[in-house]
């Protein structure tokens, strides 16, 4: 069923691709496994994924701890600070660093285990208050200015949440905003730190690559409905 499932949305992403005039090359295709048991996982690995992402911590360790030694993890669902030592131990990459209380929680945990951390800045581009992410710019650069002057975190990008609707324009919307505040970290800080541009799901991915989005983070069109 992955495998199919795959194929499928490989077709998608090149059709997107090419829309936009970009390579395969530029984008990366993560498959999120929360509520997704081992078997499944393992079924992925096997169709050939290696990025994964868990929007919980303990999920995410007790699944993936000791196993799955040449996979990517990455936790995309918030982090609470009494979860950033088990955050650190069990992720390579957190994307939804919003706050300087979690930067200073992630930075503490890494540097006690020796650890460099990558992160992502979590945006609010739709300005849901449901949703978690900043929401202003100077806040963005406020808490950039934060995270560049820790030793054991590494910026590597933004990271958002389209809302969930079938208003195509409103979702093309955020994903161009988040593009453009990109383009205005890059000028500001340096490309080295927004390698990654996290953005697109399941009911949005096209419209994602076609915005410029790097990282795909795909779950029910790939695992199937919950």
């Amino acid at each position: 069923m992955i495998r199919e499932n795959l194929a499928k949305i490989e077709e998608r992403l090149e059709n997107a691709l090419n829309r936009a005039g970009r390579s395969r090359s530029e984008l990366r295709l993560m498959a999120v496994s929360k509520t997704r048991p081992v078997e499944l996982i393992q079924e992925a690995c096997e169709a050939g994924l290696r990025l994964f992402g868990e929007n919980r911590v303990l999920e995410a360790a007790e699944k993936f701890t000791g196993r799955f030694p040449d996979v990517e993890l990455h936790l995309i669902g918030h982090i609470q600070r009494n979860k950033a030592k088990k955050a650190v131990e069990t992720a390579g990459c957190i994307q939804s660093v919003d706050a300087v209380r979690t930067v200073n929680a992630l930075d503490k945990h890494a540097a006690e285990i020796d650890r460099v951390v990558n992160i992502l800045v979590e945006v609010n581009t739709g300005g849901e208050n449901a949703k978690q992410g900043v929401r202003k710019d100077d806040a963005v650069f406020s808490l950039i200015d934060s995270i560049l002057e820790r030793q054991n975190i590494k910026l590597q990008g933004l990271m958002t949440m389209a809302p969930f609707t079938d208003d195509s324009d409103r979702i093309r919307e955020c994903f161009c905003s988040l593009y453009n505040l990109r383009q205005r970290c890059m000028d500001r800080y340096g490309a080295e730190f927004f390698e990654i541009l996290s953005m697109g799901m399941t009911n949005d991915y096209e419209i994602a690559v076609e915005e410029g989005s790097t990282l795909v983070r795909i779950g029910t069109a790939l695992f199937g409905a919950r």
